[in-house]
């Protein structure tokens, strides 16, 4: 039996076996980091400088383009060094620090999508209470509940898996630190903890979810009763945006991480890892900025600013 203490590094999964293969991928993740950094540092920007967007709804999406650019910088930078340097190792330490990151980002990425969702509840279906039940002060403090309940799901999660022993080397099936390949390393008999955390951790996601589906029923009941065409089309063009985000977000992680074991392959997980892990934070900022005119102007008026300074 070897502990995790006595490892020093353990061995991702290469995105590819050909050298030609490999700097493509660098290629096409460097093109796909530089465009996801871009567009959620326009919309940071968009939000941060335009007065008109000091609003509840763009304070949140704000904090979710933080999200996406964090989940981007903590799986991509390794990968792309990876193929391009042709290496599979990462350190026990990077390890460690790759799992806390993702599972912050994406944990708080989650629970900011709920916060959002009750934003876009109280709007349409309790538009006269908006401002009271969600002035700056409450929206502070639901984002602050969201980032802390996520470095505590992170940190929990870290210390947990790292504390067990390994029996099964150090080959991870993934081209990054994740905590399910991990855990297929560890001694049968000492996983129960982490399965046990896991298993409240998942009861809190579906907790959210099921918050998120019951918001939404009531919100399309209210979108129904709205007597003109133009109101419905205008209460609705606000949700599209993030119900689009949150369907993107939770389809491909379930997906991922349920799906039938007699259809899986080292390259089928490998693109749905891709899929739940890149892809995600690279749209969000192009499904908002499409559906909102407030947003598309404020990045108009940021490029406009830019190009008048040059």
């Amino acid at each position: 039996m070897s502990n995790s203490s006595s490892i020093s590094h353990f061995i991702l999964l290469p995105l590819a076996n050909t050298r030609q293969l490999q700097l493509l991928h660098f290629c096409l993740f460097l093109g796909i980091s530089l465009a996801a950094l871009l567009a959620n540092g326009f919309i940071i920007s968009a939000v941060a400088c335009g007065h008109h967007l000091h609003t509840p709804m763009f304070f949140f999406l704000l904090n979710l383009a933080l999200t996406d650019m964090g989940c981007i910088c903590t799986t991509v930078p390794k990968a792309m060094h990876n193929s391009l340097w042709d290496t599979r190792n990462i350190s026990f330490e990077g390890c460690a620090a790759q799992v806390f990151f993702f599972v912050f980002f994406i944990s708080a990425e989650y629970f900011l999508l709920t916060v959002m969702c009750y934003d876009r509840y109280v709007s349409i279906c309790k538009p006269l209470h908006y401002r009271t039940l969600l002035g700056s002060r409450a929206c502070a403090h639901m984002a602050a509940a969201a980032w802390a309940s996520a470095f505590l799901n992170a940190l929990l999660h870290t210390a947990n898996t790292f504390s067990l022993p390994l029996c099964h080397g150090n080959v991870l099936g993934q081209f990054f630190c994740e905590i399910p390949h991990i855990l297929k390393l560890s001694c049968a008999h000492s996983y129960l903890r982490e399965l046990g955390l896991i298993a409240v951790s998942g009861c809190l996601v579906f907790g959210c979810f099921v918050f998120i589906v019951f918001s939404y029923v009531q919100i399309f009941r209210a979108v129904l009763r709205i007597p003109s065409e133009q109101g419905r089309h205008k209460a609705f063009s606000t949700c599209f945006p993030h119900l689009a985000v949150v369907s993107l977000f939770i389809c491909t992680g379930t997906f991922t991480n349920l799906k039938p074991p007699s259809i899986s392959s080292p390259t089928l997980d490998l693109a749905l890892s891709v899929l739940y892990s890149v892809v995600p934070p690279a749209l969000n900022p192009l499904i908002y900025s499409l559906r909102n005119q407030e947003l598309k102007d404020g990045l108009r008026k940021i490029i406009m600013n830019a190009s008048q300074k040059k």
